[in-house]
């Protein structure tokens, strides 16, 4: 098995249901079912949404220069990385299987193998 990354990303601008109204929670369901068929099928490693990237202070660095912090993401795009899988796979094709049944109806996923995990 193959540990891969699945990133998620999204328009954060489109609004979704609201906590605690009856669409949240069926909302939430997919997501929490989805868990569970990575966990069932022994693909989960571990996982996370991202808060808004309105929340995103970004430190960049370089050679022989100050570090520098600035409020905001990285970078300014239309889709935003709003959160992470982090699963086993038998390969790449599986992995963009378990990609290809989050649920988001639209966005975006990037799928890359993890190159080296010193606590794995």
């Amino acid at each position: 098995m193959t540990e891969y990354m699945i990133l998620a990303y999204s328009d954060e601008d489109r609004a979704g249901p609201e906590p605690g109204t009856p669409e949240f929670a069926e909302y939430m369901g997919g997501w929490m079912a989805y868990n569970q068929m990575l966990i069932d099928g022994g693909h989960w490693i571990s996982g996370a949404s991202l808060a808004p990237t309105g929340t995103a202070t970004t430190v960049t660095v370089g050679v022989g220069t100050a570090a520098t912090i600035s409020d905001g993401p990285y970078a300014e795009t239309k889709e935003q990385l709003g959160g992470y899988y982090l699963v086993r796979a038998a390969d790449l094709d599986e992995a963009i299987e378990l990609a290809k049944r989050l649920p988001i109806t639209d966005g975006a996923f990037e799928v890359r193998p993890v190159a080296f995990r010193p606590d794995a």
